[in-house]
């Protein structure tokens, strides 16, 4: 039973906007009327991919936490024993988000057809990856869907923590710096040359630090504007070409190359990698389609491709371990924890504990990089302006000293 949009008019005169199942447009109709409402629009709930006129429409997506919570909800309701269409109704009915709500009532729809609920993700794909497509549907193979799920929440829900935890940890930096930014900017802009214009018009011999100071200031009020807007250009430019596939690639490994920063790349995408590979080979799902399917959660493009290579040298028979461990791009305990579970037939478990170690030490080397910047920016912006204010009390101090 499909699921419809609808724009209707209450008695009031009011617009309303909601979700119905119906079997057709014309049933939806016939309901609206029912509840006293006249409809001004009905259509049945798809994720387009292409507009009437060819171009790209946007496709319809779910937050990370909102993915975590209906995968627990389906996972839950499934290990109790509810029916598939009764759990997505359910959960459909429970959510008070109109996106959430629309996205699972047209899932349930295509289930009550007849169609598998991986088929029935599939219409979504903005938002249910192929990762999580796949491990539903190695769920329903293996005829473990509530356990399968069960694992692909807490994958969700811990991806989504760590995600909550890393932009937490990083809005107090950031804060800190776009302040202390604006702050020296302003003090060189305009505060240093109010000042300092008292004592040029005295007709004083300025110290050298005052002179310096005064230099910098007219080049920030000349040019600051200017290298404002150069800075955003090459910003846009810059995520403008990050697009094309042979320049992201030397970037990305560049950024491998530089230190601290390449860690935390290279571990980041690691632990994302493993612990996919691990949800996938302990669904049953095939190692090459694994592999395939992993490939995808890798943001920095020569692992991702280290990983595609690995594919096919698998495919002839070689293992996943050393094939990916001649490429040099991954950590050496996880190569070492892989190649332990490939031999004693414990992948799933080695590839889990990997992505947990991984996991642990991107985020202390994340926490620890964070408590070392938020000091030292705060040292830096001290002594930043303790030159303005020397600068500025400098002329001060020697008129002083000629009046007395």
């Amino acid at each position: 039973m499909p699921a419809y949009e609808y724009r209707a008019l209450n008695p009031k005169g009011r617009e309303e906007k909601g979700v119905l199942e119906g079997d057709t447009a014309k049933q939806i109709r016939q309901q609206l009327r029912e509840k006293s409402l006249v409809p001004l629009d009905v259509s049945e709930i798809k994720d387009r991919s292409e507009q009437k006129n060819g171009a790209p429409a946007s496709r319809s997506s779910l937050k990370t936490a909102d993915l975590a919570l209906i995968t627990r909800q389906i996972a839950t309701l499934l290990e109790a024993g509810t029916p598939l269409d009764e759990t997505l109704g359910a959960v459909a009915n429970q959510s008070n988000k109109a996106a959430v709500e629309r996205i699972i009532l047209a899932v349930r729809g295509k289930v009550v057809e007849g169609h598998t609920f991986a088929d029935s993700l599939r219409q979504f794909p903005g938002a249910f990856p192929d990762l999580y497509r796949s491990t539903v549907a190695a769920g329903e193979n293996s005829g473990h869907l509530d356990k399968v799920l069960d694992r692909l929440a807490d994958y969700t829900e811990n991806y989504q923590a760590m995600q909550q935890k890393i932009s937490t940890a990083l809005i107090y930096p950031v804060l800190l710096t776009v302040i202390a930014i604006v702050v020296v900017s302003g003090l060189l802009g305009y505060v240093v040359p109010q000042v300092v214009g008292v004592f040029i018009n005295l007709g004083q011999e300025l110290p050298g630090l005052t002179q310096g100071l005064i230099a910098v200031s007219d080049v920030v009020k000349a040019y600051g504007l200017y290298v404002t807007v150069f800075v955003i250009l090459a910003v846009i430019i810059f995520f403008r070409l990050y697009k094309r596939p042979g320049f992201q690639r030397r970037v990305d490994r560049n950024l491998l190359r530089v230190p601290i920063i390449g860690n935390l790349v290279r571990g980041k995408n690691t632990a994302a990698f493993t612990r996919t590979l691990s949800i996938l080979t302990a669904s049953g799902v095939p190692i090459i389609d694994a592999l395939k399917n992993a490939s995808e959660t890798i943001g920095n493009m020569p692992m991702r491709e280290a990983v595609q290579d690995t594919v096919e040298r698998v495919r002839e028979g070689a293992g996943i371990s050393s094939s990916l461990q001649k490429t040099g791009l991954f950590p050496p305990m996880t190569m070492h924890l892989m190649q332990s579970g490939e031999a004693s037939g414990r992948l799933e478990k080695m590839l889990e504990r990997a992505a947990d170690q991984q996991e642990r030490e991107t985020t202390s080397m994340i926490t620890a990089a964070i408590s070392l910047f938020e000091p030292t920016l705060i040292v830096v912006m001290g002594i930043v302006v303790l030159i303005i204010v020397l600068a500025i009390l400098l002329p001060i101090f020697e008129l002083n000293q000629l009046v007395g």
